[in-house]
């Protein structure tokens, strides 16, 4: 996400996007069904905090995905990823790293206008807007966790054990996740906010 098209960009009104049913899902609940019966792909989309939070997509509830410069990533972007599709959202560059809600991807992609502004960080002068180089896809808030669930916690959970994020030189900014994975994250993170609430007591 671009900080100086963030900072430029005026605070939409509040379309209160659709949200899955429960803010604080159930451990070990699957991932939304597709249509042909079989579980969607699920995803992880990594971002700078101080460039745009988990707390900044719940108080936007919708932000178009941008800035993603790497094309592996881009692929996924563009062509792998589904309406509907859950996405885990994780706190990169900052201390402790931590995978901290949830986001849902919402419709198609689409050229990703950041490339085509000299002002933005993301400005490519070879992108052409006749022939786009790069896409974005709008994600919407689905929960913020009670607990980031930082990498201490998450390479200890031995479901996670080939999870791509955690793997030496993981880098990209867009990866997948497998639904066994997605649902190994949210059973550890009603485990946290239940052994978080047993503490403060």
């Amino acid at each position: 996400m671009s900080p100086a098209r963030r900072a430029a960009r005026k605070t939409p009104p509040r379309k209160n996007p659709p949200r899955e049913a429960a803010s604080r899902t159930s451990a070990g609940q699957a991932p939304a069904a597709s249509r042909a019966g079989e579980p969607r792909r699920c995803w992880l989309v990594k971002s700078n905090p101080g460039s745009y939070s988990i707390a900044d997509l719940e108080r936007d509830g919708r932000t178009a995905w941008d800035g993603v410069r790497n094309y592996q990533a881009r692929n996924i972007l563009r062509d792998e990823m589904q309406p509907g599709d859950p996405v885990l959202y994780y706190h990169s560059s900052v201390e402790p790293m931590a995978i901290v809600g949830r986001a849902r991807v919402a419709g198609p992609a689409r050229p990703d206008a950041s490339a085509f502004d000299r002002a933005d960080d993301h400005y490519d002068p070879d992108s052409d807007p006749a022939d786009p180089r790069w896409f974005e896809r709008d994600l919407v808030h689905v929960e913020t966790f009670a607990v980031p669930l930082d990498r201490r916690l998450l390479t200890a959970e031995r479901a996670l054990a080939d999870m791509l994020l955690l793997q030496r030189g993981s880098r990209l900014s867009v990866q997948p996740v497998t639904p066994r994975q997605y649902e190994a994250v949210l059973a550890l993170s009603a485990r946290a906010a239940r052994t978080a609430r047993t503490t403060r007591a």
